[in-house]
């Protein structure tokens, strides 16, 4: 039920001169005079007595901005949704005269809805903004704004999947924004969504790229710095991760922050204990605890791979139990987690399926598919052994090449010497 006073000042603007005046006066007076209670249902009895005066499409839209902007200075979010509904249901009527009304209202109902953590809500209402239209200017700065706004919204709420369908509108107009902040925002946005999707490596390198930003504050490139060292032990253990691990290793940035200690051991391909991983694990997100499809965390994997790795530096070979053991996993399990390593190019070694034994080669996987897999066996020593040999023979071969150029006769009348000497012994034998 509309408030007396207002009931009252409604019931006599028609019958006055000024009737666009007469709205103003009592739309500054309102959020005043009507009580919390009150105030909503007030607003929109203002609004729909303006609509159903006949003060003709100009008058009409200078009021209805002039509530819009009312509406705005009102402190309760609760009213601002409520009426925002309200304004929203009359201005759908005639949609076209009233584009800006309808977008700043819905600005308004975000704010709103931002405040409350209502985050759904605020990218839905958002994304009802109409932003090609022939009655209001939108500029390619303004839609980006937009959408990187609903994309943060939906982020909130772990929809990546809504979320990269705005940002990829942004990503298209991003190059024509000289706006450093929108930058800022769109390239924070991006490695979230990276981050989300699992895509741990590519979320690294893009949180570590904005970690170097002057236009954000130290404290915050240092949160950035840290989220980029958790992707980058998330992700999965080979030559592309090692890169990463390297580049946040020596940022000397790296050492003042608490996820530090499990980069360097990642980096110099230390075994992790479970008591360092649990400390980890205590600063992630969410997200990058959830479980695979094997039913195991992002985190436990990216550690069984690490200490595989780890494990790696420190035997030439080693059985399937004994390995099992030492990450935890049953022989099986450890079998079929180095198979798939060694396939996608991530470990260098060869399966000995009979005798249950891993062999290990010692150099560094490419990250190629089918490149981690070695032929025969792989053990260090027998390969130094025969570089040894191998290099032996070709410096046995160079001083013999060298003589020949200095003391050719003599290298000749050797050589004819010594099988003349061969044919006499063999003729003796006979």
């Amino acid at each position: 039920m509309v408030s007396a006073k207002v009931a009252s000042a409604l019931s006599t603007i028609p019958s006055t001169q000024d009737q666009q005046q007469g709205y103003e006066a009592l739309l500054n007076d309102v959020q005043f005079t009507s009580s919390p209670a009150d105030l909503p249902k007030d607003l929109k009895a203002i609004l729909d007595a303006i609509f159903e005066s006949s003060l003709g499409i100009v008058a009409t839209r200078s009021l209805t901005l002039y509530f819009v902007n009312t509406l705005k200075e009102i402190k309760s979010n609760e009213t601002k949704i409520e009426v925002g509904e309200h304004a929203l249901s009359v201005f759908q009527s005639q949609a076209s005269s009233f584009e800006e009304q309808n977008a700043q209202v819905r600005e308004t109902m975000a704010t709103a809805y931002e405040a409350d953590e209502e985050f759904l809500d605020a990218a839905k209402i958002l994304a009802g903004i109409p932003l090609e239209s022939s009655q209001r200017k939108v500029t390619n700065e303004d839609k980006v704004k937009f959408w990187i706004r609903i994309t943060r919204n939906y982020l909130e709420v772990d929809d990546t999947t809504l979320a990269e369908q705005y940002l990829n509108k942004a990503k298209n107009l991003i190059y024509t924004v000289s706006d450093r902040d929108m930058n800022l925002h769109f390239s924070l946005c991006q490695a979230r969504i990276q981050d989300a999707r699992r895509n741990f490596l590519a979320a690294a390198q893009g949180y570590q790229d904005i970690s170097f930003m002057t236009v954000i504050a130290e404290e915050e490139r240092l949160h950035t710095l840290s989220m980029a060292i958790k992707c980058a032990v998330l992700a999965p253990a080979g030559p592309a991760r090692s890169r990463a691990l390297g580049r946040l290793y020596k940022d000397e940035r790296a050492s003042t922050l608490e996820e530090y200690s499990i980069l360097e051991k990642m980096f110099l391909d230390r075994l992790l204990s479970p008591t360092e991983v649990a400390k980890f694990a205590e600063g992630l997100a969410p997200h990058q605890l959830a479980k695979t499809s094997d039913g195991s965390t992002v985190l436990a994997k990216a550690v069984v791979e690490h200490n595989l790795r780890g494990a790696s530096r420190l035997y030439s070979n080693i059985g399937f139990d004994a390995l099992g053991l030492l990450l935890g996993l049953d022989g099986d399990k450890a079998e079929e987690t180095t198979a798939r390593m060694i396939e996608q190019g991530r470990l260098v070694g060869r399966i000995d399926q009979i005798e249950r034994f891993i062999w290990f080669e010692g150099g560094e996987a490419t990250g190629e598919k089918g490149s981690g897999r070695s032929e025969g066996v792989v053990g260090r020593e027998l390969k130094r052994w025969d570089s040894n040999v191998q290099g032996l023979a070709e410096e046995v071969e160079k001083v013999t090449s060298e003589l020949q150029l200095v003391y050719p006769v003599s290298i000749a009348l050797l050589y004819l010497r010594r099988r003349l000497t061969l044919s006499r012994t063999s003729w003796r034998r006979i």
